[in-house]
């Protein structure tokens, strides 16, 4: 009885161990991101800048209240910090549970934890270089110049809400594309299989295309461009479930 709760205030200190030095390495990792948050900002920013460039309008982001961009480079580390320190937050929990694992199943749950950051950069870099660009165009278009003494109707974009728009579009589209790596996982501990996967196919288009809706804005592009990725990454789960079977 002695040895087995030794065991067990080992493992707890272990966990205990690699938290620490999760949250050290988070709180070092969002400070120096909060002393880099111009240059976050500005790369942020640009897609926004690119679609407006050669509209021939003089355009800005603005605030309307004194600590809005305090709070938003403090929102701005945070977010790089969580997404610069993720691999390392990873390496410590394989590092945590590996020692408990057998050979066949570290290398059985290694290409998950390759797939989770990448899967993640990937739907992030979809929302950064495709969507949001499309996304601004869209929104710009229903702009209107004065005609016969009217108001014109101009954005002028609160610097808060479009970075947290940015921000919540890159997560929603990051944890998204966690998809087949969940779907996966599933079927190695048998709780589906790729047919059921197969039938289940007319339910799921319903299921992500109603998540889209949510996650994203009200506008088609966006909800189309999380929809439809994520439609392609369900059809590849069934291949590697599939996969998984076999094996």
């Amino acid at each position: 009885m002695t040895e087995k709760k030794s065991t067990v205030s080992e493992h707890l200190i272990e966990l205990r161990s690699r938290l620490l030095k999760s949250i050290i390495f988070l709180i070092i990792t969002f400070i120096v991101c909060y002393i880099f948050s111009d240059k976050i900002y500005n790369f942020l920013v640009d897609p926004y800048a690119q679609a407006v460039k050669d509209d021939g309008n003089n355009r800005r982001l603005i605030f309307t209240a004194l600590h809005e961009t305090f709070l938003t480079y403090l929102k701005l580390a945070f977010f790089a910090a969580f997404f610069f320190s993720c691999p390392l937050i990873l390496m410590q929990i394989w590092k945590f549970v590996a020692p408990g694992l057998y050979k066949d199943e570290k290398l059985a749950l290694l290409p998950f934890l390759i797939a989770t950051p990448v899967l993640f950069l990937l739907g992030g870099m979809l929302v950064y270089y495709l969507i949001m660009p499309l996304a601004i165009k869209f929104f710009l278009s229903f702009e209107t110049a004065a005609i016969n003494g009217s108001l014109p109707i101009q954005l002028e974009a609160k610097v808060n809400e479009y970075l947290s728009l940015v921000m919540r579009l890159i997560l929603a589209f990051g944890i998204s594309f966690q998809l087949p790596v969940f779907l996966t996982l599933l079927a190695k501990v048998g709780f589906i299989t790729s047919e059921y996967l197969k039938t289940r196919r007319k339910y799921v288009v319903i299921i992500i295309f109603s998540m889209a809706a949510i996650l994203t804005p009200p506008d088609p592009i966006t909800q189309i461009g999380l929809a439809l990725p994520l439609l392609l990454l369900y059809e590849i789960s069934i291949f590697t479930v599939k996969f998984v079977e076999k094996k």
